[in-house]
Order: structure tokens, then sequence, then C-alpha cells
């Protein structure tokens, strides 16, 4: 008997086949009116979780670029600091591998109370020396940083010259400035405003401005140039988040650098 709803969608991590992903919360219900008009770019709240890895789209997406930018090649005997380590990148991180990989949160015993490899790590503090690491992942996590440039100034510190990161997270499409108040402080008010309770700013174009004043440099690659639209809707992946990659600078030594 033939199959009267054949399966439309696959995640591109476990490759399991099926129907339709799962929503994150309501669906399209869970951004406000406020948040549509400012074109947040963000987690494809539709297509969002896997009936069967419980894989996010942001986590699949960043397999998919890993894959088409070949950057799992330089995860290998390299230096790997990852926040807020997603499981199923974890893995494939410690499959290829990393001469140090160190998984860290802000709240391990709470996000991450099976896996005890996940250290307490404040990304405004990092516990490491300088030029550290070759990568440094923070998939999403700088929205709920509230001194977020004291963090990207730790993460262009604990690189290594050459050392690259990912950096992800939730901005407008039409703000020139981000939104960041303490005056949005309840969750009501943080959810209508920054998108999620606990965030704390809605990013806009000076974001990359933000990344670029600590010395860091951007190495942004779009959606557009390793897939398309139609691959990204089949994977549950949101086509209009560019992937926000940044290197810190090597620094050229002259005869008179000490």
């Amino acid at each position: 008997m033939l199959n009267r709803f054949p399966p439309r969608r696959q995640c591109y991590i476990c490759r399991r086949r099926f129907r339709r992903f799962y929503p994150y919360r309501d669906g399209m219900k869970s951004i406000t009116p406020f948040l549509l008009k400012l074109g947040v770019v963000g987690s494809d709240v539709i297509n969002f979780g896997c009936p069967f890895c419980h894989s996010s789209d942001r986590e699949r997406h960043l397999f998919l670029y890993f894959d088409r930018l070949r950057l799992w090649d330089g995860v290998r005997d390299a230096a790997v600091l990852h926040f807020a380590p997603e499981p199923h990148l974890s893995w494939r991180i410690k499959s290829c591998g990393p001469r140090q990989y160190v998984t860290a949160d802000l709240y391990p015993d709470h996000l991450h109370a099976r896996d005890h490899a996940v250290e307490r790590q404040d990304v405004t503090d990092i516990a490491a020396p300088a030029d550290t690491f070759d990568l440094l992942i923070c998939n999403h996590v700088l929205e709920h940083v509230t001194d977020d440039r004291r963090a990207l100034s730790e993460v262009h510190r604990v690189l290594k010259p050459g050392g690259l990161a990912v950096l992800q997270t939730p901005y407008s499409t039409v703000l020139t400035r981000s939104i960041e108040d303490p005056g949005i402080a309840t969750d009501r008010l943080r959810l209508e405003v920054y998108g999620q309770e606990d965030h704390v700013r809605l990013y806009g174009a000076d974001f990359l401005d933000r990344i670029q004043a600590v010395g860091l440099r951007l190495r942004l690659r779009r959606h557009r140039d390793v897939s398309t639209d139609a691959e990204a809707a089949y994977y549950g992946m949101n086509p209009v988040e560019d992937l926000i990659l940044v290197e810190k600078p090597t620094i050229p030594r002259g005869p008179y650098a000490s």
C-alpha cells in the first residue's frame, strides 16, 4: 500500500525522515507583533526540533556550515572552547580528535546535569590564559550576557592569533542600534521586546561593530553561498541566518618586535 503521507523533511544530523519538525513553543504565535516588525533573524520557530534526535534548527545549521566550509578540518588536533555545548555538536567535535576540548556554561548543573565534563565558566571572565584556543563556539549565548562587550573582549583574549570563533545570536534586520535597557526587567517585557524571557538585548547592525571594536575580524559566511532555500526548508534551517564567523588577526612580527 502506498504511503499517503510521504516524508517531506529530513534531519541533517540523525538523517531520519519525517513529515514535519516540531515548532518552538507555539510556532509563529511565539513571535510578538513588535518583533515581527523588526525582522528578527534567529531560530526557525516553525521547523525547530527534530522529533527523533531533538536537535534544534540552529544546531543542524552549524553542522551544515561546518560541513560545507570544511571547518571540521580545523578541529583536528586543535584546542576548542565550546560554551553552552549542544549535545550532537559536542559529540561531533570529540570525534574529530581535538587536542583539547573544553565545554563550559555558567549554569552547568542546571542545564547539563548529565554531562559532568561541562565546566562552570563565565564568558565574561574565561579561566584560560591568553592565546589558548584555536576555535571558540558561542552559539546563541551573547544575547543572555549582560556585559557582552567584556565577553567579546574575552573571546579575543583567549583565541590564538588566527583562531576562529562562531558567534551566532538573534538580531534585527531593521535596527541600526541594539535595544538594551535595564527598565526592561520583567519576563513579559523581555519576551515582548527581546524575544525570550532570559534575553537581555536585541541586537541590531551595531553588533558587528562591537565585534570589530575588540579587535576581531569578521569572516561572515552567507547561507546562500553554501545552500539553498529549498534545502534549508527540507533540513529545517533558517535560510536567512548567516554564519557569524570571526577571526583573531595574526600579529605581524617585524624586525623590531619584542
